[in-house]
C-alpha cells in the first residue's frame, strides 16, 4: 500500500517537528492535523513556529468527513490518548497505519483495542532535543522515528509501506525487529533523564557530564533493567550505554518534556515513569528506592504550584 493520506493529533513537540518536516513534503490537504475548533482557532490567530519559522498545517475537526488516514500518528500526551482516539475515529479506516509517539510502554495497547491491533506499528522517536515555548517549537537534533511489528524478527508489509513513505519523505527512521526492547529502552531512558532533570531543574548538559544527577539518573535506569528481566525483554549494560550515547547527542542546554512541564507549572508524566516502575517493582517484589525518590520529589514540586493557583 502506498501512503498518501496522513493524520497527526497533537501538537507538542514531536507533532510539531515531525507535521512540518512533512508540510515541506507533500500537498498540503494530504497531511491532516486533527484538532478541536477552540485549538484549532488559537493556532490560526497566534501560530506554530517550528524553529522560527510557521507551520503551514492544515487543520480537521474530530466531527469533519474526510478520507480515512494511509498513516495515522499519535503525538499526545498520555493524559490526552483516550480523547484523541474519539477524535480520531473518522480517521481510521480498514487498511490504517497507525504509530504512537508517545512515551511508556502502554500506548500501543491501548490505541489497539479500540482501532484493532493488526493496524499498530510499534514506535519510538528518540534522539531529538525539542523544547516547546507556547506555540513555538526549537531543536537543534530531529532525531529519528524507530518502528516495527510486534513480533520479534518480522518485518511486515506495513512496515515496509511505511518505510517507503519515510525514505520518499527523507524523514530519518530506522525499522527495528525487536520493538519490544527498543519500547523498553526508551522506558529505562525517559525514567531517568525525564525525572532526573526535573528534579535538579537543570537541562541536558547536567546529565551529559559527571556528577550526581547523572548517577541519579543511571541508576534509576538500572531499576528498570532489573524490571525488565521479570517481563522478559532483558535489558543490559549494553542497552544502558546505547542510550546514554543516545543522549550525548542531544544539545547540552536543551531539556525533556517533564522538566519543560515544571517550569511551566503543568502536572507531568511522573505516573507514567517512575509511577510505573513503582507499580512492577512491587508486582515483582523488586525494590526501586531511586525511582521512589524522584516519584516522591516530582510530585511535592506540583503539589506546591497547584497550591499557587488558589
Amino acid at each position: 500500500m502506498e501512503i498518501k493520506k496522513v493524520s497527526i493529533i497533537g501538537l507538542g513537540a514531536l507533532g510539531i517537528l515531525f507535521g512540518h518536516h512533512l508540510t515541506k513534503k507533500m500537498p498540503k490537504n494530504d497531511l491532516r492535523i486533527i484538532a478541536d475548533q477552540d485549538r484549532i482557532g488559537r493556532y490560526q490567530t497566534d501560530g506554530v513556529y517550528c524553529n522560527g519559522e510557521r507551520c503551514e498545517f492544515h487543520y480537521v475537526t474530530p466531527e469533519e468527513k474526510c478520507e480515512t488516514a494511509d498513516l495515522l500518528i499519535f503525538a499526545v500526551k498520555y493524559d490526552g490518548l483516550e480523547d484523541s482516539i474519539q477524535a480520531a475515529r473518522n480517521h481510521v479506516g480498514e487498511n490504517t497505519i497507525i504509530l504512537s509517539l508517545l512515551n511508556g510502554i502502554s500506548s500501543e495497547d491501548v490505541i489497539g483495542k479500540a482501532f484493532g491491533m493488526d493496524k499498530i506499528l510499534y514506535s519510538v522517536a528518540q534522539g531529538m532535543d525539542a523544547v516547546k515555548v507556547g506555540n513555538e517549537l526549537t531543536y537543534a537534533n530531529k532525531g529519528m522515528i524507530c518502528f516495527g511489528d510486534r513480533e520479534f524478527g518480522v518485518i511486515s508489509d506495513k512496515v515496509k509501506s511505511v518505510e517507503a513513505f519515510f525514505e520518499k519523505m527523507e524523514l530519518p527512521y530506522q525499522v527495528d525487529t525487536d520493538m519490544k526492547k527498543r519500547l523498553w529502552g526508551k522506558f529505562m531512558l525517559n525514567v531517568g533523564v525525564n525525572q532526573t532533570v526535573a528534579v535538579y531543574r537543570s537541562d541536558y548538559g547536567e546529565i551529559q557530564r559527571e556528577g550526581q544527577a547523572r548517577d541519579t539518573m543511571i541508576a534509576a535506569m538500572r531499576e528498570v533493567i532489573a524490571l525488565s528481566e521479570k517481563e522478559g525483554v532483558h535489558l543490559t549494560e549494553a542497552d544502558l550505554d546505547y542510550w546514554l550515547t543516545v543522549l550525548g547527542t542531544l544539545s547540552p542546554e536543551g531539556k525533556p518534556s517533564m522538566a519543560q512541564d515544571v517550569e511551566a507549572k503543568r502536572f507531568s508524566e511522573v505516573d507514567l515513569f517512575s509511577g510505573t516502575v513503582l507499580e512492577l517493582g512491587k508486582k515483582f517484589g523488586i525494590p526501586t528506592p531511586v525511582n521512589k525518590e524522584l516519584y516522591e520529589r516530582i510530585k511535592l514540586m506540583e503539589s506546591e504550584y497547584e497550591s499557587s493557583y488558589f
